[in-house]
């Protein structure tokens, strides 16, 4: 079984991170292509651009409802079945993420989700 961990885009990166995927559509700010270590950016099993900004105008009360329908995007989404085949095959697997909210991200619902697959 997989061990599956998150940590922010903005930590350094570790020899037990293992297997590193950046699950953000858009890059880290401030971070450079050259510092910024992953082994794999899945710009499609983010959030759509629609969802992450509708919660980002009030995370506080929209959280339980992100989760839902992130949940959801996942369900339908191709990329989503690759992702859980490459997740599956690595040991460990460090989800990345950008948010300062380290409670209440896209990395926090996708890791539930494949730790249940």
């Amino acid at each position: 079984m997989t061990n599956i961990k998150i940590k922010r885009a903005y930590d350094p990166a570790s020899p037990s991170d293992g297997f590193r995927i950046y699950i953000d559509r858009l890059w880290p700010r401030g971070l450079s292509h050259e510092t910024f270590h992953y082994d794999l950016w899945d710009k499609e099993i983010a959030p759509s651009t629609e969802l992450r900004e509708w919660f980002h105008a009030d995370p506080a009360n929209r959280w339980s409802d992100f989760s839902k329908k992130y949940a959801e995007e996942l369900q339908n989404s191709p990329q989503f079945i690759q992702l859980k085949d490459i997740v599956k095959s690595k040991p460990v697997v460090t989800l990345l993420y950008s948010s300062h909210d380290e409670s209440h991200n896209n990395a926090v619902v996708l890791e539930k989700i494949l730790q249940q697959s």
